[in-house]
């Protein structure tokens, strides 16, 4: 029996489920993503028409495209691409370990008095603490290598990290709490399945700040005291005179912050579908 025109099917596709496209790639999507960053845009044309028009001197503010051609240069020699794996191991490196550290301390801050006790004073003390004034220290310590950088990150990103567990633990409601408890959950069930998902959204949020801290940290330790990386090439350049390139630097810098907030930013909203 012949198929009618609404059942007829294109050679090979029979019995396939159609191709969907991924909503990212949506147009609605793709348009409101456009219009969100619409302001970059706009930036970038304001860089580019005050350095055409005189506004700026182009020995203070290079052109865009002479920083692009810099940026090239700089990628096609190596330069760029080894400084930028020194930087992201050093801040991997030393978020990893704040978050590995963080969240379990400022969990058990929240649901241990003797640990709050003991930590809290310290945490309250350190966090409002400059942390580019520990660079001395750190160095005198662990001197030029990526162990000064490592520690510097992780003691800058530890702290809101801590402090946001500590915070989101604080805040589980207590009435799930009790029901727990009342339904015969042990303490360690209670933390692990009723205090740890209510403080996730919250911890995520310290880590998110974290890194942030992250690459602050990580240029501004580069940039004193550091024979690699991206902060060293920033000041190397900077002092050599070569702006458009140290100019390139700055905005792969930007770049890499930018890519690394938007990532963890998809993947907060990931794990925490359930809450919707």
């Amino acid at each position: 029996m012949a198929l009618d025109q609404s059942q007829a099917t294109a050679p090979g596709t029979l019995g396939r489920p159609p191709v969907r496209v991924p909503e990212f790639f949506a147009p609605a999507r793709l348009l409101a993503g456009l219009w969100r960053y619409l302001p970059l845009v706009l930036l970038a044309l304001a860089w580019e028409a005050a350095t055409r028009l005189g506004v700026i001197s182009p020995a203070e503010l290079p052109a865009l495209d002479k920083v692009g051609s810099a940026w090239w240069g700089l990628l096609a020699g190596g330069d760029l691409g080894d400084n930028t794996f020194i930087s992201l191991s050093r801040a991997v490196a030393g978020l990893a370990a704040a978050i590995a550290l963080g969240v379990p301390l400022g969990v058990m801050m929240a649901w241990s008095k003797p640990v709050r006790t003991v930590f809290n004073p310290i945490v309250q003390a350190f966090y409002p603490m400059p942390k580019s004034a520990l660079i001395p220290v750190v160095v005198l310590w662990l001197g030029f290598g990526s162990a000064s950088k490592i520690l510097m990150i992780f003691i800058g990103c530890m702290l809101p990290i801590t402090l946001s567990a500590f915070n989101g633990a604080r805040g589980t409601d207590q009435v799930l709490i009790w029901s727990a408890r009342s339904l015969g959950a042990s303490r360690l069930a209670t933390l692990t399945q009723v205090v740890l998902p209510g403080a996730l959204p919250e911890i995520l949020a310290g880590i998110r700040t974290a890194i942030a801290f992250a690459f602050v940290l990580l240029v501004s330790t580069e940039l004193i005291v550091a024979r690699h990386g991206l902060g060293y090439m920033i000041g190397w350049l900077g002092d050599g005179g070569v702006y458009d390139a140290m100019f390139a630097v700055v905005l792969t810098v930007a770049a890499l912050g930018f890519l690394a907030d938007r990532s963890f930013l998809l993947l907060m909203k990931r794990v925490l579908r359930w809450r919707e």
